[in-house]
């Protein structure tokens, strides 16, 4: 039985960034094959970032896409490593815009294949940009039979898996970028394992990770046997190369080929493969963490990727002592360091004593640069000139706050980070151009209840690691309050948040109607309030900014509905 030692580059691209792409299959490749590497895998799309959107209908990147695919070729033979296959992802144009993938030997594109299975669902729009493949290309290295997917393929009974089955290989290399979502990679093993049954093969499932705008890739990248036995899984939210023995069945000389069902199968022999390794290296197995700990990760990965790839030097916010933007901040200087946030205290008179002592105990706990900008003098020359009352009063403090962090961004460079959380911009419970102004929101697609439990995470692993805890206690003690009025609460306008979360998680997450949330037990009168806050609320969603995805459904791209729209679940 052969020894084959594959090698699972789980790296991070940018989207658009060619040549910065092929620079790092360069640099993994080189590292691959000093661990004696027979085969390096990088992810889906890794010449070009995933995903592209509406860069595909440019033919200029589509060419560029296969020009830099030719060009990586030849670089990694003038590298000294023609004899190492490299399997990567890129943007092809035969026949239409084609998601594929290319084993990259001896200095040329030895073969290719083209996604079958285009997901189009969530935030996949593959239907509207790819036409699928029909020929399942299956290698033979060092005498063993390896068929090549891309990501959906595998999240799809029958086609490819099930081709590679009747095409009797020994391993399936599937090659993703998979959005990261809370418990996704429970999923991912359990789905691994099936589709190794399906194919009769070993499976070796690299992920992509990193951040590219709202979307997060974990990484998780994972090698089953046959039976679904895990040998090797790589950890979530970092780049890693993991290297690991497999032993395999070999090549068979009759295997078949040509048209196998639902798709026909192309065999090309990779010649002079590198030796097979003289001792045995396994991958481990990577530790699995809370769902907390998970979701921290994502937000900080996702957070730090975009102001990083975006070119921004720092990042400012609004501190008001509150449980919202004290998880931010933390979440804020774990990304990209104290030194490169900045925290704006903006109290106005109905500001309390401990909000403005508790933002400033966390600006001390982490370091971040703090500033106090007092808001009511400029509150009093609005209102020295327009007469206001009420509502629009407490709107127009929250609006001077977004002019401030705005200004000081356009002055000095810094991103405004907004920090609502997905309870309220579910319900609307914000202020247009005030708290929800801001070019990224780390909290978009994360519920108030799990905010809270955020916060006592990080404080604990804090103590756990013996440092102080960025979050003080009374921010996450204290009831929540926006501050804009004496005495305000949110209860005051929204009900329990235990409560909300768990209709908002029913009817967004979910899809779930009136009627099926009034038989899951919520009151019939809370359902009616809740979903008529959110139906209402789509115009303010439409205009708020990017935010990290960690759920099934985040708002945005995952969930799309009108702004002018009569259906309602709930009563008139």
């Amino acid at each position: 039985m052969p020894t084959l030692r594959i090698a699972l580059a789980q790296v991070n691209p940018t989207v658009g960034d060619l040549a910065g792409n092929a620079a790092t299959v360069r640099e993994w490749s080189r590292a691959a094959a000093d661990s004696g590497a027979q085969i390096a895998a990088f992810p889906e799309m890794m010449l070009t970032g995933y995903p592209v959107e509406d860069l595909v209908f440019r033919k200029s990147f589509v060419a560029a896409s296969t020009a830099a695919l030719r060009s990586l070729a030849t670089d990694l033979a003038a590298d000294g490593l023609g004899e190492l296959p490299v399997v990567v992802g890129y943007l092809d144009a035969d026949g239409g815009p084609r998601n594929a993938l290319a084993v990259l030997h001896g200095g040329e594109v030895l073969t290719t294949y083209y996604k079958h299975h285009l997901p189009n669902y969530g935030v996949f729009d593959e239907d509207r940009y790819f036409e699928p493949g029909d020929t399942l290309t299956v290698i033979r290295l060092a005498g063993v039979d390896i068929a090549l997917t891309i990501c959906e393929d595998i999240w799809q009974a029958g086609g490819p898996f099930a081709v590679a089955g009747r095409a009797r290989v020994g391993l399936v290399v599937n090659i993703n970028g998979s959005p990261y979502e809370l418990n996704k990679d429970d999923v991912r093993l359990s789905l691994v394992q099936r589709r190794a049954a399906e194919a009769g093969a070993a499976i070796a499932y690299v992920n992509m990770v990193g951040g590219q705008d709202e979307l997060v890739f974990d990484g998780d990248s994972i090698v089953v046997t046959a039976g679904g036995t895990l040998l090797a899984r790589a950890p979530q939210f970092a780049e890693h190369l993991m290297i690991h023995d497999l032993d395999l069945p070999a090549a068979e000389p009759d295997a078949p080929t040509g048209d196998l069902g639902e798709m026909s199968v192309r065999r090309v022999e990779v010649p002079a493969a590198p030796p097979a390794p003289s001792s045995l290296v396994e991958g481990g197995i990577a530790d699995r963490v809370t769902d907390e700990a998970e979701v921290w990760h994502a937000l900080v990965l996702g957070l730090r990727d975009y102001v990083e790839k975006n070119g921004f030097r720092s990042v400012v916010l609004g501190l008001s002592g509150g449980i919202d933007s004290s998880v931010v901040a933390a979440i804020a200087v774990d990304a990209l360091g104290s030194d490169r946030v900045v925290g704006v205290s903006m109290p106005s008179q109905h500001s309390s004593g401990h909000s403005k002592d508790d933002a400033a105990d966390l600006a001390k706990r982490t370091g971040l640069d703090y500033r106090i900008e007092p808001i009511q003098p400029m509150v009093d020359a609005f209102l020295a000139n327009m007469s206001l009352s009420g509502l629009a009063v407490e709107n127009l403090q929250a609006r001077v706050r977004g002019v401030i962090l705005m200004a000081l961004s356009n002055q000095e460079g810094h991103l405004v980070l907004t920090t609502g959380n997905k309870s309220e911009l579910a319900v609307g419970y914000s202020t247009l151009y005030g708290d929800s102004v801001g070019g990224f929101n780390p909290l978009k697609d994360v519920p108030k209840t799990l905010v809270w439990k955020l916060a006592r995470w990080r404080d604990a692993e804090a103590e756990r690691r013996g440092a102080e805890p960025p979050i003080p206690e009374n921010s996450i003690a204290k009831p929540p309050s926006a501050e804009l009025r004496p005495g305000q609460l949110d209860t005051d306008s929204l009900p329990d948040y235990d409560e909300l979360d768990a209709i908002l998680a029913g009817y967004v997450d979910g899809d779930l109607g009136r009627d099926q949330l009034v038989a899951e037990g919520h009151d019939p009168a809370l359902v009616d309030r809740v979903l008529r806050m959110v139906d209402v609320a789509e115009y303010k969603r439409r205009q708020s900014a990017p935010g990290t995805k960690i759920s099934i459904k985040a708002f945005g791209r995952d969930r799309r509905l009108p702004i002018t729209n009569r259906w309602r679940e709930h009563p008139s």
